[in-house]
C-alpha cells in the first residue's frame, strides 16, 4: 500500500487575488504552480503545519485561516491528502523565501497557469465563491 503524504496548504487571499509560487523543477510536479504548504510532520497539528510551512515558504504569519476543502488524489508514484485552508488574515508581505517564484494573480485568471492536477478541485471551488 502506498504512503499518503499529507499536506497542510494554503490558499492567501487578498480582494480578489490569491498569491501562488512556482515549485522548484527537482520536486514532485516541479515547474508548475501551486499554492504554498508543506508535509504535515509527525505529531504536528495541521494548524501549525500551515503556520511552519507558510512562514519557511512565503514569510507570512497567519492571524487566522479557515478549512476550506480536503482533497485525496492519487499521482501513481505518490498519494497526497490536501488539507485546503483559506488565509485571509495574516502578517506580512508573501513572497517566495526559498527563492521560488512567487506572484498575486486574481481568482478568474488561474487557468491560465499550469497546476498539478490534485490542485484543480481547489481552482474550481475558488472560482464558486
Amino acid at each position: 500500500m502506498q504512503k499518503i503524504v499529507h499536506v497542510a496548504v494554503g490558499v492567501i487571499l487578498r480582494d480578489k487575488q490569491v498569491f501562488i509560487s512556482k515549485r522548484a523543477e527537482r520536486l514532485h510536479q516541479g515547474g508548475k504552480w501551486e499554492f504554498p504548504g508543506g508535509k504535515v510532520e509527525d505529531g504536528e497539528s495541521v494548524q501549525q503545519a500551515l503556520a511552519r510551512e507558510l512562514k519557511e515558504e512565503v514569510d507570512i504569519q497567519i492571524r487566522a485561516s479557515e478549512s476550506f476543502m480536503l482533497i485525496e488524489h492519487d499521482y501513481g508514484d505518490k498519494h497526497v491528502r490536501l488539507d485546503i485552508h483559506l488565509v485571509r488574515d495574516f502578517n506580512g508581505e508573501p513572497h517566495g523565501r526559498e527563492g521560488q517564484e512567487g506572484r498575486w494573480v486574481v481568482v478568474a485568471e488561474l487557468g491560465n497557469y499550469e497546476f498539478p492536477k490534485a490542485n484543480l478541485p481547489i481552482i474550481d471551488h475558488l472560482m464558486s465563491i
